[in-house]
């Protein structure tokens, strides 16, 4: 490893069937007015819900539920909402009820409760650092991918101004603490449980594929990735098998955690490209990846040419006999895409709402990230979302 950094994670875990113990263990660390934020209401029905409200109640803390839902790709202007409901509430704690989305808006609202300017602004257009008091954040996950449990991730979408922005905030804005329950999972429809496999192989390949130099990270992401597809492909046949249920779960909160990105360049344009297709179609963040993968992969092959050979080979198994540097490479990329399809990952963007007459807008909206084996161009950029269609 080449690289000087230093590493601290704050986020207290509570993983396994008993894990909401965990809860009414932290929830006294904190004052009494509690703001309560999910999702579109599933976690009534499942009575996940029920579960932390009598946390709540039994731990004597007031209530206030941010009212109307977060939406899968939560808005400025929900973000705005929530921000008034916590100012109103005077908010010592906000608790998020849900998955990567939900936890991803409450640590923006955190930041922005107290700040004088606006949020947007400040955090997703200059990405700047909280100047004001954070008020802390504590998560139940329901759905897993984002890895946004053990993260200071924040992702906002201004669909006026046709951009999605992620700002990853430092470790005073990481949860204080998360619940992991594997059984909260079980009722994910498979779309959404998909959705999120491909989005936790996408954040180890973001920071798989950069650097040359030998790096324990990569042998580390290796095992993740081997480990994902192997239990991705048995909760597939069997959604309610908690051993694999488990391992994406846990596989997920180290792929985004921060730990194996230490001494590394990252590349993160898949997901400014996925990013892009979302803010303009509001498709599922997963999908998103999935759909502008193949392409992209493809294109910066070439530059990354030995990382892909040994991906193809330490992740996929392809045999080198007979085969060129080059074929191995590829192979190991076919052999990703028959795992995504037998998933039934969405696998162009067409499918989610994109036609040709947005091409601009998607170039337009696609930042460009320097950390990989080939820092694009506009053209290039629109080059793969031609080949994604």
């Amino acid at each position: 490893m080449l690289g000087n950094f230093t590493y601290c994670n704050p986020t207290k875990i509570y993983f396994g069937t008993d894990a909401m113990q965990g809860l009414r263990e932290e929830l006294p660390k904190y004052g009494k007015n509690i703001l309560l934020v999910y999702g579109g209401g599933s976690i009534k029905r499942n009575g996940i819900y029920d579960q932390v409200v009598a946390a709540l109640k039994d731990c004597g803390k007031e209530i206030f539920e941010d009212a109307g839902g977060v939406m899968p790709n939560p808005t400025v202007e929900k973000l705005y909402e929530g921000v008034e409901r916590a100012r109103k509430a005077k908010a010592d704690l906000i608790l998020a009820v849900g998955g990567g989305s939900v936890c991803a808006y409450a640590k923006a609202v955190s930041v922005s409760v107290h700040c004088d300017e606006d949020p947007w602004d400040k955090y997703f257009l200059r990405f700047e650092e909280p100047s004001c008091a954070i008020v802390p954040v504590g998560c139940v996950l329901t759905m897993v991918g984002t890895g946004s449990e053990m993260n200071g991730g924040s992702v906002i979408t201004n669909h006026a101004q046709k951009l999605k922005i992620g700002h990853v905030f430092g470790e005073n804005v990481f949860p204080k603490f998360s619940v992991l329950n594997p059984e909260f999972t079980y009722t994910l429809p498979k779309y959404q449980m998909v959705s999120g496999i491909y989005d936790i192989f996408n954040h180890i390949c973001e920071q798989y594929f950069s650097g040359t130099d030998d790096s324990t990270s990569d042998y580390i992401m290796e095992g993740m990735m081997r480990s994902l597809v192997h239990s991705s492909l048995v909760a597939l046949d069997d959604p309610e098998n908690y051993e694999a249920r488990s391992n994406i779960m846990w596989t997920a909160t180290w792929a985004l955690n921060t730990f194996v990105a230490k001494g590394k360049t990252t590349d993160w344009e898949v997901h400014m490209l996925g990013q892009a297709v979302g803010a303009i179609t509001n498709a599922t963040h997963g999908m998103t990846l999935a759909a502008v993968s193949m392409p992209y992969y493809r294109f910066i092959l070439p530059y990354g040419l030995a990382k892909f050979k040994r991906f193809a080979l330490n992740v996929w198994n392809v045999s080198p006999k007979g085969l060129t540097d080059e074929e191995i490479a590829k192979e190991g990329l076919q052999a990703m895409e028959k795992w995504m399809r037998k998933l039934g990952l969405v696998m162009n963007i067409t499918d989610l709402g994109a036609n040709e007459g947005m091409l601009d807008d998607l170039v337009n909206s696609t930042l460009i990230m320097n950390g990989g084996y080939k820092e694009l161009t506009k053209d290039e950029i629109r080059a793969i979302f031609k080949e994604s269609f």
